[in-house]
């Protein structure tokens, strides 16, 4: 009898969760752990038709495409996405495979053998991506749905989140509640959506009569711990800090909680933060994180049906579907009002 993938979370010392994402070829694990797994299956007599199987109309491909590498590896927020996408699609009778396109290994060649294999769609998620990062894509002769990124080119399918509004949110939330000039964790990793966030968190300081240039601003990396480490390094110069941070996604908000708590401070007594996406840990952290939801796995089955669409031509106008967030209130900003 071969081995279960229960066992095999135990040989490699990984939780279930990561075994079946590895096996069943969804984003959540990093490349090394999916090998690794992989590997370990093949060499214990792994039973791999336990794997879910679907009708098929055909293959689709989510394509991740990696500018840093920075932010769509291994998040929850990218897992959800992908729940979504998967699902639509399966629903509607199609496989989905990933691939990922690296911009500085050969994309153009990966993209080709991507097409090559035969896929009747593609969904891909720009989230890294700068506008001339498309261009690869521009001749793409299958139907295509850009996820979390918009480009002012004609012709395109986007599917994107209100970054500006859910910055909006969050930030005139924070000042009403702690009545102190905010600060700003932002991303050291150029990226549209948290340009637009950026706007957004400016927005709302003139909206409240506060000067832009008076606000503290953090440069962080994008993930947990290269915030946590970024705001080491900021604490240990002894750094100006504010009464009050909006941060640019939730993994920064708790990598810099994290350091913060270490150096002594209270959050939210001393300081406040809110984060953005709701991403899974933001309700286990303590304090649990004031946050702006974002309908990941909805947002992925919109990507999904509007594919589909493409690929009955029930549709030929492109669309930008724009995904509303709103405010989780928790526990991570003081209140005064």
């Amino acid at each position: 009898m071969g081995i279960t993938g229960k066992e095999i979370a135990k040989e490699l010392n990984i939780t279930p969760a990561a075994v079946s994402m590895a096996l069943n070829g969804r984003p959540g694990v990093s490349e090394e752990t999916r090998k690794a797994v992989l590997s370990c299956a093949k060499e214990n007599g792994y039973d791999f038709s336990r794997l879910k199987k679907s009708r098929s109309l055909g293959d689709t491909a989510f394509i991740i495409y990696r500018r840093q590498g920075a932010v769509v590896s291994d998040t929850p927020f990218f897992s959800e996405l992908f729940d979504g996408v998967e699902g639509g699609l399966r629903e509607a009778g199609y496989r989905t495979r990933i691939f990922y396109i690296d911009r500085d290994e050969a994309p153009e060649l990966v993209l080709a053998d991507i097409i090559y294999s035969g896929v009747s769609g593609i969904i891909l998620l720009g989230t890294e991506m700068q506008e001339e990062d498309f261009a690869i894509f521009s001749d793409v002769q299958v139907p295509l749905v850009l996820l979390d990124v918009y480009f002012d080119k004609g012709g395109l399918d986007s599917v994107v989140i209100n970054n500006n509004q859910g910055a909006y949110l969050a930030t005139d939330y924070l000042i009403r509640k702690t009545r102190v000039q905010p600060g700003y964790l932002h991303s050291s990793y150029p990226i549209a959506n948290f340009n637009e966030r950026q706007d957004g968190f400016f927005r709302a300081v003139r909206a409240h009569g506060m000067p832009t240039d008076e606000c503290i601003v953090h440069r962080l990396s994008p993930s947990t711990d290269g915030a946590l480490s970024d705001m080491r390094s900021i604490l240990k110069k002894g750094g100006r800090l504010a009464k009050a941070y909006f941060a640019d996604n939730d993994l920064i908000a708790i990598g810099a909680i994290r350091a913060l708590k270490e150096a002594g401070y209270d959050v939210p007594g001393d300081i406040s933060v809110i984060g953005f996406d709701d991403i899974e840990p933001a309700s286990y952290l303590t304090p649990a994180l004031t946050t702006v939801h974002v309908p990941k796995k909805e947002m992925g089955q919109v990507a999904a049906r509007r594919l589909v669409d493409l690929l009955n031509r029930t549709s030929t106008s492109p669309l930008k579907i724009e995904v509303g967030t709103r405010l989780v209130r928790r526990k991570s900003v003081q209140t005064y009002c």
